[in-house]
C-alpha cells in the first residue's frame, strides 16, 4: 500500500471525528503553548533587564554595606551601615583608586511631596552632582544638584516628569517649593521624562543633595550605596579589587570572609540574571511538559479505543491485502498528525499570546518590553510534539497491526 495513500486514509479518519480529534490534541495545544509563552516571555524579560543594567554602564562599580549573602541566615548582614563619609573620601581618594573617575555616594527612601493641596508619593535619591551622569539623566529645565548644594546642606530638590505633572500640571515649577517631610524644598529642576530604569522610574523621583537626605529627611550617616565608575573597562576588575583592599585596610580586615561590605559589576549582574532567568525558565518549561505527557497519554488511550472500535475495519483492510507495517504505519500517523496539528496550534498560540502580553506590557507599564521570537522553543516544540505522538501511538499501533483478520472480522 503507498503511504500517500496510507496518509489520507488516516486524515480521513481523523477527519471523521473532529470532535474527539480536537480534545485529543487540547493536552498538546495547552503543553506547547505553555512552553512558547513562557520562553518568549523569558527572554523578553531577561533583554529588559539586561537592557536596563546596560544603562548605566560596564564601567560602574556598587559597593554596599553589610557582608554578601550566602544563605538566608545573612540576609540581615545586608542591612549595614560600614559605608559613611570616612569611607566616601577613602575611596576618592586617587591613591587608593587610581582608575576611579568618579565616586558618588548614594541614599534613599519614599516620602510624600506636597505643594498647596496636591501630594504625591516619591522615591527620594539624596544624590551629589556627579549622580545624573551615571544614569544618562537630563535635567529638562532649570539645573540638576551641584557640590555646592551637597556642601552646603541645601533644601533643593529636582524632580522627575511625573512628579512635576501631579504636583503643578501645566504650571510652571521652578522656584516652587515642596514639603518633604515637613521640610520645605525649593524646586531648582525638572528631569526629562526618562520613565523605568531598572528598578527606579525617574520620572516618581525627587533628587536632593545627600548631605541634606541624611541629616534631615532619613535622620542617617551611612550610605546605601556607594557607586564607582572606572575610567574603561578594561578596569573595572582592578578598581574592584582596589575598592576592597582600601575598605579592609580601613576597616582592619585580613579576613575577606569577614567583610562587612560587597561589590558588584554590572557583568556581574548581567550573569545573576542570565542564570536566574535560565533556571526559572527550565523550571517552568518542565511543568509544561507535564502537560505533554498528560497529552501523550491521552492520544494513546484514545487511539487504543479507536482500535478497538475500528477492529472489524482493521480486519477487512488485512483480508483486501494490508500488510501488518500498512496498519502500524496507518496508527502511527494518526497519533503523529495528532500531535503535530497540535504543536503547530500551540506555536500559534504561543506566539499570539506572546505578542500580546509584551504589547500589553510596553503600552501600558510604559517598560521597553519588546516581543522575543523564540526560535529554539518553535524547534523545540515541533520536535516534541512529534515525538509524543510517535512515542504514545506506537504501542495502539502494534496492537492494531497485530489482529488477525478472521478474528477481527468476527468481531462484533
Amino acid at each position: 500500500m503507498r503511504f500517500n495513500h496510507i496518509l489520507k486514509t488516516a486524515s480521513r479518519a481523523l477527519f471523521t471525528n473532529k470532535s474527539r480529534s480536537v480534545l485529543t490534541i487540547l493536552g498538546i495545544v495547552i503543553g506547547i503553548t505553555a512552553i512558547i509563552l513562557v520562553m518568549s516571555l523569558g527572554e523578553g524579560a531577561q533583554n529588559l533587564i539586561k537592557s536596563e543594567i546596560q544603562v548605566m554602564g560596564s564601567k560602574v562599580i556598587e559597593v554596599r554595606p553589610g557582608r554578601e549573602p550566602k544563605g538566608i541566615t545573612d540576609i540581615l548582614q545586608m542591612l549595614g551601615d560600614s559605608l559613611k563619609e570616612r569611607e566616601l573620601n577613602a575611596l576618592r581618594d586617587k591613591e587608593n583608586l587610581p582608575h576611579a573617575q568618579l565616586v558618588e555616594p548614594l541614599v534613599f527612601g519614599s516620602a510624600k511631596a506636597i505643594f498647596e493641596s496636591e501630594s504625591y508619593a516619591v522615591t527620594i535619591y539624596g544624590i551629589g552632582g556627579g549622580f545624573t551622569g551615571l544614569y544618562n539623566i537630563d535635567v529638562d529645565k532649570g539645573r540638576g544638584i551641584s557640590e555646592e548644594d551637597v556642601k552646603s546642606k541645601s533644601d533643593v530638590v529636582v524632580i522627575g516628569s511625573k512628579v512635576k505633572e501631579q504636583l503643578f500640571g501645566a504650571s510652571d515649577a521652578i522656584g516652587q517649593k515642596i514639603k518633604i517631610k515637613n521640610r520645605n524644598f525649593k524646586v531648582i529642576g525638572t528631569l526629562a521624562k526618562k520613565g523605568q530604569v531598572s528598578i527606579v522610574n525617574f520620572d516618581d523621583v525627587a533628587l536632593i543633595p545627600w548631605t541634606t537626605a541624611q541629616q534631615y529627611v532619613f535622620g542617617i550617616k551611612h550610605f546605601i550605596h556607594i557607586l564607582v565608575e572606572a575610567d574603561s573597562e578594561a578596569n573595572v576588575d582592578s578598581t574592584v579589587n582596589d575598592i576592597k583592599i582600601t575598605l579592609r585596610n580601613l576597616h582592619g580586615i585580613t579576613d575577606p570572609e569577614k567583610d562587612d561590605f560587597s561589590t558588584g559589576t554590572q557583568a556581574q549582574a548581567m550573569q545573576q540574571v542570565g542564570a536566574v532567568m535560565t533556571i526559572l525558565t527550565l523550571f517552568i518549561t518542565i511543568v509544561a511538559a507535564i502537560s505533554l505527557l498528560v497529552g501523550g497519554i491521552g492520544i494513546m488511550n484514545i487511539m487504543l479505543v479507536s482500535v478497538t472500535e475500528r477492529t472489524r475495519e482493521i480486519g477487512l483492510r488485512k483480508a483486501l491485502g494490508a500488510t501488518d507495517r500498512d496498519i502500524l504505519i496507518h496508527f502511527l500517523l494518526e497519533a503523529s498528525i495528532l500531535t503535530s496539528v497540535g504543536g503547530v496550534i500551540g506555536i500559534i498560540s504561543g506566539l499570539s499570546l506572546g505578542y500580546l502580553i509584551a504589547t500589553i506590557i510596553s503600552n501600558y507599564f510604559n517598560l521597553a518590553w519588546s516581543f522575543s521570537f523564540p526560535v529554539l522553543a518553535i524547534v523545540l516544540g515541533l520536535g516534541v510534539s512529534t515525538m509524543v505522538g510517535l512515542i504514545f501511538g506506537i504501542y495502539p499501533a502494534r496492537q492494531a497491526a497485530k489482529k488477525s483478520p478472521i478474528e477481527a472480522l468476527r468481531y462484533e
